[in-house]
């Protein structure tokens, strides 16, 4: 007979509550309660369908180890030649506990040889936090290396410095709920219904009944239809167009001045900063062609941020740029001056892009946090950092759990060079992809969906996991604490309960109340930290989290450079070059790839071109794309309205479009994610 399990969706950020039919530990369906706090009932493609690849043959279901590491090792090969199994050309498997051995004395050997800083440790966002605090802790103590980092440093990073910087958290003010109580809603850089589509759900509900949307983007998205504004803004422009609205409020008198006066500082040095500014002033928009509407659309929008209450929702498409940081900075200005933070229906919505990449930042997997973002006692080096000391010879060994660095990251052609450099790469898995390639030892390990555990999503929501089928595998915890144990540490922990109620305890200031207890009785809902007797919904509503309680202004301005530059000087920019996803899939697509309802669906990155371009394009079935960094595999082309005049647009999901090849160490200033949404090419 069958039953139903209810858990989380572990996806995107969004995080929906789910529930599973489970019949002979064979899921029959998944589908999502009417009462589910986050779902509401409704499930997107890979809700419903993403959890096929659990039957996959493709499944990474032992430990393996390389045959010609071990050939390189034979003392290691000597230990363990009674218990391998030819696998394939590459690989023998072995059993789990012979893997821990060799692993653990490797590791040990390296170490000791080079030095504790020699190690590094990447990843974590896609597994629960339990696991993710185990592993920065595992770095730092048992290690003793400061070089933890996760896929954040290409993702929100720039969404954590920059509200920290201003308002003192780097996570959404409000719950997605709060879009039923809002009056204005702007989506800057987030194809919302492919990416996060159960929150566009909310945001098409509420137009309906009155609530005015308005979309930021270099390019016309589905939200856009139902917009009351929609902005095409030139790329890498973010920062000037939010100064600009910014500017627009004060030359008018828009601002919120009780606010202001009560609740931040820095404001009169703001305002003097922004009104003295050239670029800050939309009309010098008026004289480019292409763009001429946006001094308007910029004077509407900043009259109705000004006006209503107003939530501001943003992704990729404002972080992954040089001045990241900043823009995000200007964005929580956008709040302070208006007073749109604070209060229901108003405040800031980061919009995260893998399930648990908040969680995997609260645990401290970040080389300048710890765990609550305190401050450790060293700090370590962030992922593009690693990838420099790896090919100095610095670094020599990496433990990398569930990311693929070598198809996500930016500048492909460096990364793939320093991985065939180390010396050791441990891998825990759940799929073949393009960093099991370069690995030593992988570990196939459970899914979301064979384990406990806690995901906290992008609006700060914990849901507890229950496993919808049982599953002999290890769960990421589990390998890591065997391995500690090999190298001396005393990681006592008998099941992930155990693990978080430490989390609980050293991450005091958010989880001490989140019990399991507390989040079993509330598997459709979760709790949102902090969290102490009850949780919190909605953050500064009375103080900001910072030192000294208050919102601080930090200004700056926007430097002239890119598409805009050679707008202003009357060129045509040709090309420029952004990415995005797709509804069908998640990330490097290893799951999805592997779920048949999904992959049918989607099976190549094909490049978008505006009509605008079509003479240029013409004759062209497939086209190269060329940076100064490499260049993609051929892509096919489709034209689209939806494109200004020399920009184009690609998904970067499949890994043989070698679409990451083209980006470079471009960066943002601060926290070095890199610029993907913007590079110039030529089209070959």
């Amino acid at each position: 007979m069958a039953k139903v399990v209810d858990s989380v969706c572990t996806y995107c950020g969004v995080g929906c509550d789910i529930s599973a039919e489970v019949e002979e530990n064979q899921i029959i369906k998944i589908f999502a309660k009417e009462e589910g706090v986050v779902s509401r009932g409704k499930l997107c493609i890979k809700g419903k369908y993403g959890y096929e690849y659990l039957y996959s043959p493709q499944r990474l279901r032992n430990s393996y180890v390389r045959r010609s590491f071990l050939k390189e090792n034979p003392e290691l090969f000597e230990e363990v030649k009674d218990y391998l199994k030819v696998f394939d050309s590459d690989f023998y498997t072995l059993p789990f506990e012979k893997a821990y051995d060799i692993a653990a004395k490797k590791i040990k050997e390296i170490i000791e040889k080079n030095s504790s800083f020699s190690f590094a440790a990447i990843g974590g966002a896609r597994t629960s936090c339990e696991s993710s605090y185990l592993f920065q802790k595992f770095t730092r103590e048992v290690i003793g290396s400061p070089h933890v980092d996760n896929c954040a440093r290409v993702c929100h990073s720039p969404s954590l410095k920059g509200m920290r910087a201003t308002i003192g958290e780097g996570a959404a003010t409000n719950p997605f709920d709060d879009i039923y109580e809002t009056e204005n809603i702007v989506v800057i850089g987030s194809n919302t219904t492919e990416a996060h589509p159960i929150v566009a759900n909310r945001i098409l509900e509420v137009i309906k009944k009155g609530v005015t949307l308005n979309v930021i983007d270099v390019r016309k998205i589905t939200l856009s239809k139902f917009a009351k504004n929609h902005l095409s803004i030139p790329y890498e422009s973010n920062l000037m167009i939010f100064n600009m609205l910014a500017y627009v409020i004060l030359k008018n008198g828009w601002e919120n001045r009780e606010f202001i006066e009560k609740r931040t500082k820095g404001f009169q040095e703001y305002r003097k900063s922004i009104l003295n500014d050239e670029f800050a002033n939309p009309e010098i928009l008026a004289h480019i062609r292409g763009y001429e509407e946006l001094p308007k659309k910029i004077e509407d929008l900043a009259y109705l941020i000004s006006h209503k209450k107003t939530l501001i929702l943003w992704g990729l498409g404002v972080t992954e740029h040089l001045d990241g940081s900043y823009a995000v900075m200007a964005l929580t200005h956008l709040a302070l001056l208006t007073g749109n933070i604070g209060r229901k229906g108003a405040g800031l919505m980061p919009l995260r892009g893998q399930n648990n990449v908040q969680g995997t930042c609260d645990m401290g997997c970040l080389p300048y946090y710890l765990p609550d973002y305190k401050t450790p006692e060293a700090i370590g080096l962030m992922t593009p950092d690693i990838i420099d000391a790896i090919i100095k010879g610095k670094i020599k060994a990496i433990f990398n759990m569930g990311e693929d660095i070598a198809h996500i990251h930016p500048n492909q052609n460096k990364i793939h060079k320093a991985l065939k450099k180390l010396e050791f790469l441990i891998v825990s898995e759940i799929f073949p992809n393009e960093i099991t390639k370069y690995a030593h030892i992988i570990f196939g390990v459970k899914s979301a969906y064979e384990k406990v555990g806690v995901y906290v999503n992008a609006e700060r929501r914990l849901h507890l996991s229950q496993p919808l089928i049982k599953s002999d595998l290890p769960d990421d915890w589990e390998i890591i604490t065997e391995i500690a144990k090999r190298l001396g540490a005393d990681f006592d922990y008998k099941d992930s309960k155990d693990i978080w109620d430490e989390v609980r305890s050293v991450a005091s200031d958010r989880f001490s109340g989140a019990s399991y207890e507390k989040l079993q009785k509330e598997p459709l809902r979760g709790l949102q930290w902090p969290v102490f007797e009850n949780d919190t919904p909605i953050l500064h509503e009375k103080v900001f989290r910072t030192k000294d309680g208050y919102g601080h202004f930090r200004y700056h301005k926007y430097k002239l450079r890119g598409m805009v530059k050679e707008l202003m000087n009357k060129k045509d920019p040709h090309f420029y070059l952004t990415t995005g996803r797709i509804i069908t899939h998640y990330n490097n697509a290893a799951q999805t790839n592997a779920c048949e309802s999904l992959a049918k669906r989607h099976k190549e990155d094909i490049l978008l071109v505006s009509v605008k371009d079509k003479a240029y394009f013409e004759g062209k079935e497939k086209v190269i794309l060329v940076s100064k960094y490499g260049k993609s595999k051929p892509l096919k082309i489709k034209f689209s309205k939806a494109l200004k005049r020399g920009t184009l647009y690609v998904t970067f999901h499949h890994a043989k479009s070698h679409i990451n090849y083209l980006f470079g160490d471009e960066a943002d200033e601060f926290v070095k994610t890199a610029r993907f949404k913007s590079v110039k090419v030529k089209i070959e």
